[in-house]
């Protein structure tokens, strides 16, 4: 790990510009200096579209977006985060210390974000591969028309959870307000476990995989069915 540092004060006027910009034309430094952002003072898109293996500690609360379209750095917000933290993250690893607002992880293809407290409406919507762990609750409507990956769910889960939902997997530990369309609860397998468990220890989490409830697609929204009269 590398021992050099680099802080970005937010503060000023252009201090936000001034680290995306670093971050982006900086990739191929050897070693990576680890990366402190300081006053952040909710921002909008701090450290997005990282694209090398950076280690970035945002040191307050972020604003929307953070993280957005990670690429192998690995980010940690020592706060709360808003709107879309880790949308579209590509690789890497994301972490918020606090709660997450709506739309946390939203289309991510691959990576994992960690929320540490709850997450709220739309958590992991159109999610494509990566995989979200939530330490509390999540809002309702999480995970709608998630395609692909997981997201773990250490708390209750609002309304509509999984609704038109595709191949990505939810594991829920506590209560479940309402399924959405097509979302269904099935038994969980030795793989399931396997993975589950994988997913806790990394995002440092102590819960048994075996308290956990997998919900998966009933499939029967893949096809359009005209005599269904619009109710499924």
């Amino acid at each position: 790990m590398s021992t050099l540092q680099m802080d970005f004060d937010l503060g000023p006027e252009g201090g936000l510009r001034a680290l995306n910009s670093w971050l982006h034309g900086n990739t191929s430094l050897a070693p990576l200096p680890k990366v402190r952002v300081l006053n952040p003072d909710g921002a909008h898109a701090i450290a997005c579209g990282a694209d090398a293996p950076f280690e970035i500690d945002v040191m307050g609360h972020a604003g929307y977006y953070v993280a957005g379209m990670n690429k192998h750095a690995k980010v940690t917000v020592h706060g709360n985060a808003s709107t879309g933290a880790a949308e579209n993250m590509m690789s890497g690893e994301v972490r918020i210390k606090g709660f997450a607002s709506t739309s946390a992880g939203a289309s991510a293809h691959g990576g994992c974000l960690i929320v540490e407290g709850d997450a709220s409406l739309r958590c992991g919507i159109s999610l494509k591969g990566g995989d979200i762990v939530v330490g509390g609750n999540v809002g309702s409507f999480s995970a709608f028309m998630a395609q692909a990956g997981r997201l773990v769910i250490c708390g209750d889960a609002g309304e509509a959870l999984g609704d038109s939902l595709y191949e990505a997997v939810i594991y829920v530990r506590g209560k479940v307000a309402s399924l959405g369309a097509d979302a269904r609860f099935e038994d969980m397998t030795p793989a399931d476990l396997a993975g589950l468990q994988a997913l806790l220890t990394l995002a440092g989490f102590p819960h048994d995989p075996a308290e956990f409830r997998k919900v998966a697609s009933a499939r029967s929204l893949y096809h359009w069915n005209a005599d269904a009269n619009q109710e499924y």
